[in-house]
C-alpha cells in the first residue's frame, strides 16, 4: 500500500525575473527528491466560488508526504527560498492523497 504526498502551493509573482531564478532552482530540487509536477502556473477557470485574483498555481506529487516534507526541508530547496524572498508571495501546504492498495 502507498500513499502519495501533494504539494499545493499557490504564488503571487511580484518579480518575474527573481521568481525565474527561483523556479529554475525549485524545478531541480523537486526532480532529485523524487517530484512529479501535475500542475504548474497553468490556465485557471473558476468554475464555482468567490476566488478573487487567482494567484499561480503548483501542484507537485511526491512519492509520499514524508518525501515532500525531505523535499521542502532540504538544503536545496531552502537556497531556492531564499533567491524566492523579493519575488513572491507563496503559501504552500502538503495533502496525503488516497491511499492505494497496489
Amino acid at each position: 500500500m502507498s500513499q502519495k504526498g501533494y504539494l499545493i502551493a499557490e504564488a503571487k509573482v511580484s518579480d518575474i525575473t527573481a521568481y525565474e531564478v527561483y523556479k529554475d532552482l525549485a524545478q531541480t530540487a523537486i526532480a532529485q527528491y523524487g517530484g512529479r509536477y501535475l500542475v504548474r502556473g497553468g490556465a485557471v477557470e473558476m468554475l464555482e466560488g468567490n476566488w478573487k485574483n487567482i494567484p499561480r498555481l503548483v501542484i507537485v506529487e511526491f512519492d509520499s508526504v514524508d518525501q515532500a516534507k525531505r523535499f521542502y526541508h532540504s538544503p536545496e530547496y531552502q537556497a531556492a527560498r531564499k533567491a524566492r524572498e523579493n519575488a513572491a508571495e507563496m503559501n504552500m501546504l502538503v495533502v496525503a492523497g488516497i491511499e492505494n492498495l497496489v
